[in-house]
Formats: structure tokens, C-alpha cells, sequence
């Protein structure tokens, strides 16, 4: 017995010895350009380190993008030869004891795993790490770059003591804890972008972090969506949606078309049009999280049923709301206790190259993000805008980064004001006249810096320094 201990110690001592080497040897192999972007997080909806990925391929940087493979990535992701998929298994099933222990167990086995993970990939000369989710991540990234000799850039998309407040209160053991580790280890990092100038002051006076803001910028296809391509999705979507589906045949409709509750294709001729009476398309994206409050929305979409059963001449709402989320069933009861007569709600989960194409056509968005920190911008608005799509916003500190009040949308505090807003812009709805039609024509004007530009323009230079 005890000579076969020996042997299993002999062997374990021998394959750490081997490992170790192999380790030794491609540390000191050349970085050759590679980067690694990283998310402890789901990638497919991780947009920006998506985004990340995508322009360093484009600059012929080897990329290994590395999170949750919960959702599918971008098409375009999947389609790069130059991006490596590197997935990590999610711990949420992880069960022991209190859930204190709970959590500490599972920083402790995501920070063993994350270490692996990362010291098998080929030797990268960066680490690119959004925060948050940063613990365990910033440490590991940092121990990484150490055993790689490679440079750590951490990209802050906003505080994750200030997420983990909202449902422990800032005073919570946790969450100083968390807020402590945060600012030391946000030290360690050689660069450092952040998403407002808001933050990137914040980070420099309060933590010491010097930060490059760079703004979230649309993807090239966010755009306004063709109207056969807006057919085509409608059609789709109407198949699992009852919301899509045509509600009445109108004077227009010939025999041989083809119908869907905004649109309809003569099936002869191909030609497409959009439908008499059609009902007005309100778009909103959430992660379905506690910082944000869609019984703000929903309480406005009370009143505006009320506008209209008060003889207000407003158009039918279609409401689509995407995304996932662990609030998604707790307001998906509460939607199912709403009984609208000219609303319709639904909650799907787009495909990625869907989603940019039902904001290129819808008529309004909504947006009920509220920073948990107050200097983090919502990166559906910027989606929106690159789509042309006017939006209504729930207001916090530095929106006005991000939407011009009256200029390419509207700015509300509560539900009350919501409901006003609506009903004002979507008065004697589908004219090309009012408020909607003019901040469409303000968003379409403003010829927007797209990613690809203020990448190149900001982070580029930064990959060029040390190599």
C-alpha cells in the first residue's frame, strides 16, 4: 500500500515536473501578435469584447476569446479564421452550504479554473479583461501576464461592487470587500479604457487608474433595416410570435399576398409595402437584471391603453422586449396579468444577426438601464442610434453623454412621464411629420463614428507601444 502511494506521488510529482517545463518553454516562445480577450461572462452576449475581437482580427492579431459559451456568438465571430473560441464552463450550479460559503467556494474554484484556462492558451502579448465581472478575473488576468510577461488592459464597463450593492446594500461586508479588491488589483493593469468620461474621471480621482474612454460605437450592421428585409423578419419572428402575425386583412390586401401584421409581399411582383392601420413597434433590450425597472414601462403602457379607451387616436402597440435575464419570469407574471386590448407584449430572445435587424425597424426604443454606478452608458441606445431608432430613456447621471433630450430622443424620470412621451410622438402615428419623424431625421444626420473608427482611432495605438 504504502509503496504504491509513493509511485502515485513519484507520477503526480513527474507530470507537474513535465507540465511545468512544457509551461517554461512556451513562456519563453514569441507572442507573435496574439491577444486574449476575456469575459467571466457570456459571450454571445458580451457584444463588446465581440466587437474587440473582431478588430483585432481585422488588423491580422491571432485572437483567443475567452468566456461562457452560453449564447451564440456573432456570426461574424464564428465565421473568423483569426478568432479561437475558448470556452469556460459556467459554476452555477455550484452548491455547498450557506450561501456565503457558497460564493467564496465558487471564487475560489472560478479563480483555479480561469488560471488554467488562461496559462493553456499560446503565450499572448495582452490580456484584454472586461470589468465587470472582475473577481475573480482581475487577479487571475494580472497572475497570468505575470507568467507571460504580457500586458494586462482592462476595458471598464462599470463598477461590479456597485452591481453587487443592488442586492446587498453598499454597506454589505461583500460589497466593501469587493469594492476594495477592485481598486487594488484595477492598479495592476499596464492600460486601462473605460466607457464615459465620467468613469475615466471617476477612475483616476478615486482609484488612482489612469483610463482612455472609449464610447461604445454601433457595429457597421446596426443600420435601418430594408423593407423586404423588415418583411422577411416579420414572417419569421411570426411563426413562434403571435404578436407578428397579421391581426385583419385590409382594403390593399390582394389574394396572392403575403401578410404580416406590419407588412405584406404581393407574391407576383415581390413588391412590399407596409399595412393600412399597421400598429406602431416599441423595442426595448434588457439582461432582465435589478438595474433595471420594467414596471416603469409597463405601468406607462397602462395609460397609454387608457389614452386610447378615452378616444385618444393613438395607434395598437406591438411591445417586443429581448433579452435573458433572472428577472425575465418575475415580469414575465407580471406581463401575463396585464390584459390589453390594443397592446401586445412579447419577451423573445433574438438570434445576434436578428436583433440589429428588428431595431433597423422598429419605431421607437425604450430604455430602462440606471447605472448602478451612474457613469456606465446602456450599449442598447448606442445600437439604436446606429439603427436611426429615436429612443425614450430613463434618466441618471451621465446620460447625457449618450441621448441629447429633444434632439434624438426624449428623457423621462417615471412612468407618468413615459406614457406623456408616448402619446405625444406617436399622435396621428404613421405621419412623416412630429417629433419621431424629426429625431429620425437628427439621427440620420449626425453621420455617427462607427467601432471600427474610434477603435482604431483609440485602441490601435495602444497595441503599438511595447512591441
Amino acid at each position: 500500500m504504502a509503496a504504491g502511494g509513493a509511485a502515485l506521488a513519484a507520477a503526480l510529482v513527474a507530470g507537474a515536473a513535465v507540465l511545468a517545463a512544457l509551461l517554461w518553454r512556451r513562456r519563453r516562445e514569441a507572442a507573435a501578435g496574439r491577444v486574449c480577450v476575456a469575459v467571466l461572462g457570456d459571450l454571445g452576449r458580451s457584444p463588446r469584447m465581440q466587437y474587440h475581437a473582431l478588430s483585432l482580427a481585422r488588423h491580422g492579431r491571432g485572437v483567443a476569446l475567452l468566456g461562457y459559451l452560453q449564447s451564440r456568438p456573432h456570426g461574424d465571430v464564428l465565421r473568423s479564421g483569426s478568432i479561437r473560441l475558448v470556452p469556460v464552463a459556467d459554476l452555477r450550479g455550484l452548491r455547498v452550504g450557506p450561501k456565503l460559503v457558497q460564493y467564496v467556494v465558487k471564487v475560489i474554484v472560478q479563480a483555479i479554473q480561469l488560471l488554467y484556462t488562461m496559462l493553456k492558451m499560446d503565450r499572448p502579448s495582452y490580456i484584454l479583461l472586461q470589468n465587470p465581472p472582475g473577481l475573480p478575473s482581475i487577479a487571475v488576468a494580472w497572475v497570468a501576464c505575470l507568467f507571460w510577461r504580457s500586458k494586462l488592459i482592462i476595458d471598464w464597463h462599470n463598477y461590479g461592487y456597485t452591481i453587487m450593492s443592488l442586492s446587498h446594500g453598499r454597506n454589505h461586508p461583500l460589497v466593501q470587500i469587493a469594492k476594495w479588491y477592485e481598486r487594488l488589483f484595477g492598479r495592476l493593469s499596464d492600460y486601462n479604457l473605460c466607457v464615459t468620461n465620467a468613469m475615466k474621471e471617476d477612475l483616476w480621482v478615486n482609484c488612482n487608474i489612469k483610463a482612455i474612454t472609449l464610447y461604445d460605437r454601433p457595429a457597421p450592421y446596426f443600420k435601418e433595416t430594408p423593407l423586404e428585409l423588415q418583411h422577411q423578419l416579420y414572417m419569421k419572428l411570426a411563426k413562434d410570435y403571435e404578436p407578428f402575425k397579421p391581426r385583419y386583412a385590409t382594403e390593399s390586401v390582394s389574394s396572392d399576398a403575403e401578410m404580416s401584421a406590419f407588412t405584406e409581399m404581393d407574391e407576383e411582383s415581390g413588391h412590399v409595402i407596409k399595412t393600412r392601420g399597421r400598429p406602431a413597434l416599441l423595442i426595448s433590450s434588457t439582461s432582465w437584471t435589478e438595474d433595471e425597472d420594467f414596471s416603469v414601462l409597463l405601468k406607462a403602457l397602462e395609460d397609454y391603453e387608457r389614452y386610447i379607451n378615452e378616444g385618444v387616436k393613438l395607434p395598437s402597440l406591438v411591445c417586443v422586449i429581448t433579452g435573458k435575464g433572472p428577472l425575465k419570469d418575475y415580469y414575465n407574471g407580471l406581463i401575463n396579468k396585464l390584459h390589453f386590448k390594443h397592446i401586445q407584449i412579447c419577451t423573445p430572445w433574438l438570434e445576434a444577426e436578428d436583433y440589429p435587424l428588428l431595431l433597423g425597424s422598429a419605431d421607437l426604443g425604450v430604455c430602462l438601464h440606471k447605472s448602478s454606478s451612474g457613469l456606465d452608458l446602456p450599449m442598447k441606445v448606442v445600437d439604436m442610434f446606429g439603427c436611426c431608432l429615436p429612443v425614450c430613456a430613463i434618466y441618471f447621471e451621465c446620460l447625457h453623454e449618450l441621448v441629447k433630450h429633444d434632439e434624438n430622443g426624449l428623457i423621462f424620470r417615471d412612468s407618468n412621464e413615459l406614457a406623456e412621451q408616448l402619446k405625444m410622438l406617436f399622435l396621428g402615428f404613421p405621419t412623416l411629420e412630429g417629433k419621431l419623424h424629426n429625431f429620425r431625421k437628427n439621427l440620420r444626420a449626425s453621420k455617427q463614428l462607427r467601432w471600427d473608427e474610434s477603435w482604431d482611432q483609440t485602441v490601435l495605438p495602444l497595441l503599438g507601444q511595447n512591441e
